[in-house]
């Protein structure tokens, strides 16, 4: 099929992008200390240049003292990291790109890759890292609250920066993402309850918190998943009117664009439609939404971890589904690491020239 589906602006609020092609997040850890080199900058600046119509950053960690589980992830707060995205977002828009950061708190998730130990207290809504796994003591109203307005700190600061848009990591079983999760978030005070959408405040006051920082006008984005690192299988939402109970209290504390993660696009979320994740959030919103999981490879990421490679696979099903309007932005992740000038192939058709993935490509800044 044409692609030219993928090639249709895409304005909502402050922010115009030329295509509906979305670089995802992806964790690279190739920030020293925290504080983005101008390795990094050269980075994003080469996908802008390949034409991505919206870039998002690698998780970049809010000002909590466990926010990362990786010494080499960037922070969003500090003198010297945020000169550091400064001239990344400098960089991205003298090569005419637009940009967010995905501001991102891992909560008690840790970093099996890494030896590294966060300094204390470890954030988490019941002090698990799992369900039934006891790793911490459960936040405090106190550690609660200042997280939440860190959120807001960072938001501000992207505002001041010049970004574009900023994103909330909400997703794979992070901070965010154990609030909605009863296996995670045995709490029973206000950020707890039997339902996903008493669950849901956590999020909805992290959302108030950024909206506030940033006024009506900026994009906030919000990335969520059903699976979690923690179980790949899960599912939070297991009927569409518990997932519009999940996202409406998130939209109505000032979500503008939902950010919809699966391991596989393609894969129906509910039985009985084939709309994915993305689909059904429209639907039952009306915000629009960004679909993501393995565009463009022929396996997903997993198994790259595993050390298997991916080749290009065909985008058929992908246009049709967003030439009906099931969703409004297409995330790529592991095939723009490997190739800054995927977007453009895409566009002049020069599928022959597509990179297959391999794991190596994790290990270096291409």
């Amino acid at each position: 099929m044409a692609a030219d589906s993928l090639f249709r602006p895409f304005t909502h609020k402050s922010l115009t992008l030329k295509n509906r092609i979305v670089m995802a997040p992806m964790t690279r850890s190739f920030s020293p200390s925290g504080v983005p080199t101008s390795d990094v900058a050269a980075y994003y600046r080469r996908r802008a240049e390949g034409d991505v119509g919206l870039i998002l950053s690698e998780g970049t960690v809010v000002n909590r003292p466990s926010a990362k589980n990786d010494p080499n992830v960037p922070n969003f707060h500090g003198e010297q990291a945020l000169t550091g995205w400064k001239r990344v977002i400098d960089e991205v828009h003298a090569a005419g790109g637009k940009m967010g950061p995905q501001l991102w708190h891992v909560g008690s998730a840790r970093n099996p890759m890494a030896n590294w130990v966060a300094p204390p207290p470890v954030d988490a809504p019941s002090g698990l890292s799992s369900p039934g796994k006891r790793f911490t003591e459960p936040m405090t109203d106190e550690a609660i609250a200042d997280t939440i307005a860190a959120f807001g700190k960072a938001a501000g600061e992207a505002k001041r920066l010049g970004f574009d848009v900023v994103e909330i990591h909400g997703a794979h079983g992070y901070l965010v993402d154990q609030f909605f999760w009863a296996g995670t978030n045995e709490r029973t005070d206000a950020f707890g309850g039997a339902t996903l959408a008493e669950r849901s405040r956590f999020a909805a006051e992290v959302v108030k918190s950024i909206r506030a920082a940033v006024g009506k006008d900026m994009v906030v984005i919000l990335r969520l998943s059903q699976w979690k690192q923690q179980d790949f299988t899960f599912k939070l939402a297991k009927t569409p009117e518990e997932m519009e109970s999940w996202l409406t209290p998130l939209v109505e504390a000032g979500t503008d664009i939902l950010h919809c993660s699966q391991r596989r696009f393609w894969e129906p979320e509910f039985e009985g439609s084939e709309l994915n994740f993305a689909g059904w959030a429209k639907k039952l919103t009306g915000k629009p939404t960004i679909t993501v999981g393995s565009v463009g490879l022929s396996g997903e990421f997993t198994a790259a971890f595993r050390g298997e490679s991916s080749k290009p696979a065909s985008l058929d099903n992908l246009l049709r589904r967003l030439e009906r309007e099931e969703f409004d932005l297409v995330a790529v992740g592991r095939a723009l690491l490997a190739d800054p000038q995927w977007v453009r192939k895409v566009r002049e058709d020069r599928h022959d020239e597509l990179q297959d993935f391999h794991k190596e490509a994790l290990a270096r800044l291409a």
